[in-house]
C-alpha cells in the first residue's frame, strides 16, 4: 500500500472513531440532561481529551514515517490508542483539579460538594453528580485543557511527575 493511500485509510478511521465517539457522549450527555436534568462534566472531560488525542494524531500524520503508517493502517486498535489514553489523561487531570493539587489563575474553579463527617455513599454520589465549574469561564478553561490533556500525550504524565517529586521530596525534608 502506498504512503498516500495510508494516509486517506487513517484519516477515514479517525473520522468514524471520532464521530462515533461524539456520538456515543452526545448521546450519554444527552440522556442524563434529559432523564435527570443534570450535565456529567466527567463524560465532557473524557469527550475533550478523546478528541484531542485524534486531533493529535490527525496532526502527527503528516510527518510519520513509512513504518509508523503503516502500523496506524492496518490496526484500528493502533489508532484508537491515542485518543483512549487523551480521554483517560483528562480524567486525571480532572482529578488534579477537583482534588485542589493543580490550580491557579489558568485552571478551572469548581462547586464541589461538602462531604460529612465522617463521609457516607452519598458524598461519594454527590461528588460526582453536583461538582461542576463555578463559572462560564471556568466551564471553557476545563474544555481548553481536558482538550490539551489528549493532545499533548506527556503534559499529564509531566504534572504526575513533579507531583511525585514534590511528595518525594517533603518525604524527605526532616521534622523540625
Amino acid at each position: 500500500m502506498e504512503k498516500e493511500d495510508k494516509y486517506v485509510l487513517i484519516t477515514k478511521r479517525l473520522l468514524i472513531a471520532g464521530a462515533g465517539s461524539l456520538l456515543i457522549t452526545g448521546v450519554l450527555c444527552g440522556l442524563t440532561l434529559i432523564g435527570v436534568k443534570h450535565f456529567f462534566t466527567s463524560w465532557f472531560c473524557l469527550q475533550c481529551g478523546i478528541i484531542g488525542g485524534f486531533v493529535s494524531i490527525k496532526q502527527r500524520l503528516k510527518d510519520m514515517q513509512e513504518d509508523e503508517l503503516t502500523i496506524l493502517s492496518k490496526s484500528w486498535a493502533s489508532v484508537l490508542m491515542i485518543p483512549i489514553y487523551g480521554g483517560i489523561f483528562s480524567l486525571v487531570l480532572y482529578m488534579l483539579f477537583i482534588s485542589g493539587l493543580l490550580k491557579g489563575a489558568l485552571f478551572p474553579a469548581f462547586f464541589i460538594p461538602k462531604f460529612g463527617c465522617p463521609p457516607v455513599h452519598t458524598d461519594m454520589f454527590a461528588l460526582f453528580w453536583q461538582t461542576a465549574p463555578l463559572t462560564a469561564a471556568d466551564f471553557a478553561k476545563l474544555a481548553f485543557w481536558s482538550f490539551v490533556a489528549g493532545f499533548s500525550e506527556r503534559f499529564v504524565p509531566q504534572i504526575i511527575e513533579q507531583l511525585s517529586t514534590q511528595a518525594s521530596d517533603v518525604g524527605k525534608k526532616p521534622s523540625k
